[in-house]
């Protein structure tokens, strides 16, 4: 493979990236704007910061199928038109069930990247798996940080109906996204002597696969919360629409250089653990500071979430540490991700719940602390140097047929 190859290659990771998170993060901060125009209840509210990761974790499992049949380039290119697609739907949807709709359809495209990407990284890039995982993690941020940030001033500026454009506008980056990713050529290693794909279902059976998947529920279920209600919740507390976008955006900003450094120091196995405990003291005092004193130093709770946060890029990296070949990595991503998703996509939902239930948020922070302990458990066992190539047996693989398409 060419250099221009490979940087080609690596431009589509990073554009990709770009996109995996904005239209989710476009939505907390107006997310009560939402609530007006649709005319919803906090039910349904926490219904559309749950879609998200429900999708993440139903969609995804059509990843590796589909990557088996179809070229790696044209799958995440019709992934990322999806998206386009659906965020424009959802701009322009006059019904919540169009909304909805909407919204399902642009996940596509962040359900395919979420599971494509760490076996592409692995197979493109085996020498460089930490630069590139911080690379494309830090995008991904990046990409969130701005939809973050630029939401609530955009609907203002626009008045009424504003947060369609604030929602819809990343149909646009979607599309440039999509383009570097048709001039990818086949894959390295397609062809006769190709290894087959690591079927996703043998995984339920390795022990390390589950364990793997609480730990990064728990850890997404930390982040859906914290960017789907916790503007809502400064805003109750008493700061404004953009002043609590802002601080979504400062702490998704901070995020960035987490996740840069994050996947290089996770390679080391000594620096793991370490690595976990300080993860976890971060998250602790961050939600109890905006827990007990919300409007005293906010930027400050928000910046130690923001360390927190660094369990995500520290999953990334870990997903092709514990598994040995780009085949196993996929099927590895494919089933933390998808069932690591439905644990995550309660959070959120239950939030909604309980808050139109008891009209307080203390239940909110107190689920979060909970799935703190549990991220120390699970998380504990994740940072075991070991493989899950060497817990499965029998028939674990596809046909050799699907493997041989580029």
């Amino acid at each position: 493979m060419t250099r221009r190859g490979l940087l080609l290659v690596g431009t589509a990771i990073v554009l990709t990236g770009l996109n995996l998170r904005t239209a989710v993060n476009s939505v907390g901060p107006v997310l009560q704007e939402v609530q007006a125009g649709l005319g919803v209840s906090s039910g349904l509210a926490g219904l559309v910061t749950s879609l998200p990761v429900l999708c993440f974790a139903a969609i995804g499992f059509a990843g590796p199928p589909l990557a088996a049949r179809y070229r790696d380039g044209h799958v995440l290119a019709g992934a990322l038109l999806a998206m386009a697609a659906g965020l424009v739907l959802r701009a322009v949807a006059g019904a919540f069930w169009l909304f909805v709709a909407g919204t399902v359809l642009a996940m596509v495209g962040g359900a395919l990247g979420n599971v494509l990407l760490p076996g592409l990284v692995k197979r493109w890039f085996p020498e460089r798996t930490g630069l590139l995982v911080g690379a494309y993690s830090s995008a991904l941020t990046a990409g969130g940080t701005v939809a973050a940030v630029t939401a609530a001033p955009v609907a203002g500026a626009i008045g009424q109906d504003g947060w369609r454009w604030a929602l819809g506008m990343w149909a646009v980056l979607a599309l440039v996204a999509a383009l570097p990713w048709l001039a990818v050529p086949v894959r390295p290693g397609a062809g006769a002597a190709a290894r087959p794909a690591v079927r996703t279902s043998s995984l339920v059976h390795s022990p390390l696969a589950l364990v793997f998947a609480c730990f990064f529920g728990l850890q997404a279920l930390q982040a859906f919360v914290l960017v789907g209600w916790l503007p809502s919740y400064l805003r109750d507390a008493g700061l404004s629409a953009a002043a609590a976008g802002v601080l979504l955006g400062v702490n998704q900003l901070l995020v960035i250089p987490v996740h840069a450094v994050v996947p290089s120091l996770t390679v080391r196995p000594h620096l793991q653990r370490p690595l976990l405990l300080s993860f976890l003291g971060c998250y602790t005092v961050g939600w109890v500071g905006l827990w007990v004193a919300p409007t005293t130093v906010p930027w400050l709770w928000m910046a130690f979430l923001a360390v927190g946060l660094g369990t995500f890029a520290m999953v990334l990296a870990l997903l092709g540490l514990r598994a040995r070949t780009p085949q196993s990595t996929a099927a590895l991503a494919t089933a933390v991700q998808g069932w690591g998703y439905v644990l995550a996509g309660a959070g959120p939902l239950l939030v909604g719940v309980l808050l139109g239930w008891t009209g307080s948020y203390a239940p909110m922070f107190v689920l979060l602390l909970a799935g703190l302990a549990g991220m120390l458990v699970t998380g504990w066992q994740v940072t075991r140097e070991r493989f899950v190539d060497d817990e499965l047996a029998g028939p674990v693989r596809e046909p050799d047929a699907a493997s041989r398409r580029g």
